[in-house]
């Protein structure tokens, strides 16, 4: 049971996990950030925010492109120009009605 878990267990269990969640965003590099958004309110650079916010709670500086590096495993414009498409309208209105329906 977690209760009976160190601290240094559940932080190792949360860092594996994510881990692996940031090998599945790899292993489908057809997920668009914009789908995310839609379906879970998050992306990849959300992620990459939060890695940062992290960071510096740590006191440590980390620039917004080493943090996206982290979460894309390569250089964002690199993924971007590789990987990233066009919105379609029907995400874009997706991702609006999303917003919308969130405020």
């Amino acid at each position: 049971m977690s209760e009976n878990l160190t601290p240094e267990q559940e932080n190792a269990i949360k860092a594996a996990v994510f881990d692996r969640l940031l090998q599945h965003l790899d292993n489908n590099k057809d997920v668009q950030n914009i789908d995310l958004m839609i379906l879970a309110g998050f992306c990849r650079n959300c992620l990459a925010n939060w890695w940062q916010e992290a960071a510096a709670k740590q006191g440590i500086a980390l620039d917004k492109e080493a943090a996206r590096e982290k979460i894309y495993g390569m250089p964002y414009a690199e993924w971007k120009s590789k990987y990233q498409q066009p919105a379609t309208e029907e995400q874009l209105a997706a991702f609006a009605a999303r917003q919308k329906n969130t405020k």
